[in-house]
């Protein structure tokens, strides 16, 4: 048994709680209620029926809490009268019934519309508003969509990447539509096992999505499945765009492999230079010796072939010397502004007229007005007779050559495309057509320097080189050179004699 104390400190209690707080019988009367509550009328409201006093009805009311404690036998959580059914702004009643002997004899019910609720709602407001900005605002895409693939989040980088409108996607667009082929169903697929990252989950899968253009862009995808009461409801997935990643590994190898053929080069070079200097002083008396002797002796004329055929023998070997101190850099070197097409023009004119390019056709698409290249004009010249020799070569005598200059489309170089309609460079040698002593002609009749001369001189120069070919329809050489800035003229590329 309770003391009086205890009452009344109860009573306190409950009259302090500020809100409606009663008591009420099976029949709806009121047996009992707060002072807050009793003295907010002007009439004694105890023995009346509750949805009298408070609503003015003759019926109890439709989402009576204490009429649903009455059927159920246990508390019960309803809204107040005229208020929408909505999660985090819904004040409720609460009622619970009252026994006695294990006897129903009355129920509790109060309002429970305190203002730490709508603090509470207040709070989930803001978190909801951060947590869609947080999603709006996201470096990686995310779209979101239910069991039926419709999109229920589709933010502003989705929308960058793909090229949609968010409201159009969010409208029109079913998450089948991103995905290439059968793409979607392998992803949930592997949403629902447990290989990558656990069941419902999906981490770091490279896929590709499809923008509106058509286009294919490369994706890291992580993605996951949102559960509700343990069923799928949606699924939620951030996807990262990987072309610029992939652009930058792509140039990344690029200038590894740039720095291992300067390293080739450079290690060959000092090697070229000892054997060519080794090999000029025999050349040399070779060459004096044989003309000596054709020159004060009467011989037969099957000796003379013989000393004429070492003579040419002799001068073979010396030009493969010289393009071996090419290869090395060991001549004095000047780099000075100078015109491309002029260059061109007179490699051009020297060549042209040789047996060999008698049957090939040559196209000029030369731009007007191009800045001037920072070179030096002999080894530039070296550079264009070996690539418009080795494209009359690759065509047999017989076919079409395009030049093209042009500036770069980054505007810091000179463009010159020289293009032939040979067979074309096999897809498995392309990249070794740079390398020292790799040719593909017969014995005898290539050295395998002159692409690697080429190679050195771009190189030299600060330039780039690439080649782009298609078997059976030709190849395509591309050199960019730095154009000229001001301090340029006279700049001896710090090279020895």
């Amino acid at each position: 048994m309770r003391t009086e104390s205890e009452k009344t400190w109860l009573l306190k209690a409950v009259d302090a709680f500020g809100k409606r707080f009663i008591v009420v019988s099976p029949e709806f009367e009121i047996l009992a209620a707060s002072h807050s509550t009793d003295s907010a009328f002007q009439y004694n409201i105890i023995g009346r029926k509750c949805y009298d006093v408070f609503y003015k009805r003759t019926l109890p009311c439709v989402n009576c809490a204490v009429e649903e404690a009455m059927a159920k036998d246990e508390p019960t959580l309803r809204p107040k009268p005229d208020v929408e059914l909505e999660v985090g702004s819904m004040p409720c009643y609460y009622a619970y019934p009252i026994f006695e002997n294990n006897q129903l004899v009355a129920f509790a019910s109060m309002d429970f519309d305190l203002p730490t609720r709508q603090g509470l709602e207040e709070v989930l407001q803001r978190a909801n508003a951060f947590l869609r900005n947080l999603l709006v605002s996201a470096v990686d895409a995310v779209i979101a969509a239910d069991k039926k693939g419709r999109i229920l989040i589709f933010n502003e980088m989705a929308a960058r990447i793909l090229g949609y409108d968010p409201e159009k996607a969010l409208q029109e667009i079913n998450i089948g539509d991103l995905y290439p082929g059968h793409t979607a169903y392998e992803v949930m697929q592997k949403l629902r096992s447990d290989a990558h990252g656990g069941k419902g989950n999906l981490r770091s899968y490279h896929v590709d999505l499809i923008a509106k253009n058509g286009d294919a862009i490369p994706i890291n995808l992580n993605a996951a499945i949102v559960y509700e009461s343990g069923r799928e409801i949606a699924t939620i997935g951030f996807f990262h765009d990987m072309r610029e990643e992939l652009r930058m590994r792509a140039e990344l190898e690029k200038t590894q492999l740039q720095l291992l053929q300067s390293e080739k080069m450079a290690s060959l070079g000092k090697l070229a230079a000892g054997v060519a200097h080794q090999l000029n002083n025999p050349l040399g008396g070779i060459t004096l010796f044989s003309k000596l002797i054709l020159e004060e002796y009467s011989l037969e004329d099957g000796v003379k072939k013989d000393l004429q055929r070492i003579l040419k023998d002799a001068e073979r070997c010396r030009d493969t010397v010289k393009e071996l101190l090419e290869f090395s850099r060991q001549t004095k070197r000047l780099k000075r502004p100078h015109d491309i097409n002029q260059a061109i023009a007179r490699t051009l004119f020297l060549l042209e007229n040789q047996t060999l390019f008698h049957n090939i056709k040559i196209v000029k698409h030369l731009a007007r007005g191009l800045p001037p290249i920072t070179a030096d004009i002999q080894q530039l010249n070296h550079l264009l007779m070996n690539i418009i020799l080795n494209a009359a070569q690759a065509m047999e005598g017989r076919g079409a050559m395009t030049l093209v200059t042009r500036p770069s489309k980054d505007g810091l170089f000179v463009q010159m495309e020289i293009a032939d309609t040979g067979p074309g460079i096999p897809e498995d040698i392309r990249s070794r057509i740079f390398d020292p002593f790799f040719t593909t002609k017969e014995e005898g009749k290539g050295t395998g320097l002159g692409l690697s001369l080429v190679y050195g001189i771009v190189e030299n120069h600060g330039g780039r080189i690439d080649v782009h070919s298609e078997p059976g329809v030709g190849a395509t050489f591309i050199v960019e050179f730095p154009m000229a800035t001001p301090g340029d003229e006279g700049d001896d590329g710090g090279e020895q004699d």
